[in-house]
């Protein structure tokens, strides 16, 4: 079998506000907790790098990452972002160490703290990835860990920050980010990627968001005050017909058929009701958007996105899960490029 065409990594060239951010008052990117950490100039920083993490996949990989390991530690289930993440340290040469049920094959079963076990792990890897089900979980992590910790998505309703920066970067591949109106859809208040993508979004010129959901699950207040404060432009909407032909870009995320059918009072077919079709998207849904208006989800999908979509050249979610790996690569050489090897641990 022929080895894998594996190239070095070239130092990627930064804008030059970029680099002056990243490093002003010797600030660098330590973890990776919540989205509003970033800045406009971090962000295109990211995404310069992952560019060029597009060509360094295409050919095979670096193996520059070779002696760095990455820890998953996963208390509650994601493969696609379980598997991004590792996919991303194996491309960048290093190794992993993987666990999916940590809150069931732990010893936190038996009562060990999140903060212990991480001051363990840290001494082993070079970064940790971690989903938490604790809102505060990956933010306990970092306030203790030896080694940069990066959020795969916290509690029920807090951030999932690299779900968001993947799509950002979606979107960023497509058209520029100033002066986009966008719907995001679906159950928004426990919705972690629309969350973290509102306050993302909110860093750029002249954005305007539609959160469009049933008024019992509409975007948390914290979310809304943000924008408030920073002058950013939304609507709250409960029908889709009314902005998607308006918009430049439809985020629709998850919505489970019982949270409808409870709100509705209506019978158990979910698929079927009219509360559920007041918010997924169909081919005829899709008739009514902007001819160069993108569709994107962050996946898993169930009702609300119908596979008739699936061949619409508008369609981005299968390429946006592509971006994931390319996101995750850069963000891992921007956390590791300066940090000490593991075996350096605080103790």
């Amino acid at each position: 079998m022929s080895k894998p065409n594996v190239i070095p990594l070239q130092p990627m060239p930064l804008h030059s506000t970029a680099s002056e951010s990243a490093l002003s008052n010797g600030a660098r990117l330590k973890h990776v907790i919540e989205s509003q950490q970033f800045t406009v100039p971090l962000l295109m920083e990211l995404f310069e790098r992952s560019r060029g993490m597009e060509r360094v996949a295409a050919r095979g990989g670096t193996l520059d990452y070779q002696h760095r390991i990455l820890t998953t530690l996963f208390y509650a289930p994601s493969t696609r972002t379980r598997l991004s993440f590792e996919a991303a340290m194996h491309r960048l040469g290093g190794r992993v160490l993987s666990t999916e049920n940590a809150g069931v094959f732990s010893s936190e079963i038996e009562g060990e703290q999140v903060e212990d076990s991480i001051r363990i792990i840290s001494g082993y890897s070079d970064v940790i990835v971690i989903r938490h089900t604790a809102d505060d979980g990956a933010r306990r992590a970092a306030e203790v860990s030896a080694v940069p910790v990066v959020n795969a998505g916290d509690g029920n309703g807090g951030q999932h920050p690299t779900q968001a920066l993947l799509d950002l970067y979606t979107i960023y591949r497509q058209r520029p980010l100033d002066g986009l109106s966008v719907a995001i859809i679906g159950e928004l208040d426990r919705g972690r990627t629309a969350r973290s993508l509102a306050y993302l979004l909110a860093k750029f010129d002249r954005v305007k968001m539609f959160f469009v959901s049933p008024p019992q699950l509409q975007m948390k207040p914290d979310i809304l005050e943000y924008l408030d404060e920073h002058g950013v432009r939304y609507e709250l909407e409960s029908d889709i017909d009314r902005v998607i032909g308006e918009v430049d870009v439809v985020y629709q995320t998850r919505i489970r058929p019982e949270r409808v059918r409870d709100m509705a009072g209506r019978g158990n077919d979910g698929r079927g009701s009219d509360g559920l079709r007041r918010y997924a998207i169909d081919s005829k849904v899709v008739q009514r958007m902007k001819p160069d208006a993108l569709i994107l989800h962050p996946l898993p999908r169930t009702v609300e996105l119908d596979k008739s979509v699936d061949a619409d050249p508008r369609a981005m979610y299968f390429r946006q899960a592509m971006n994931g790996l390319y996101v995750r690569m850069a963000l891992l050489t921007m956390l590791l490029e300066k940090e000490p090897a593991a075996g350096s641990a605080w103790w």
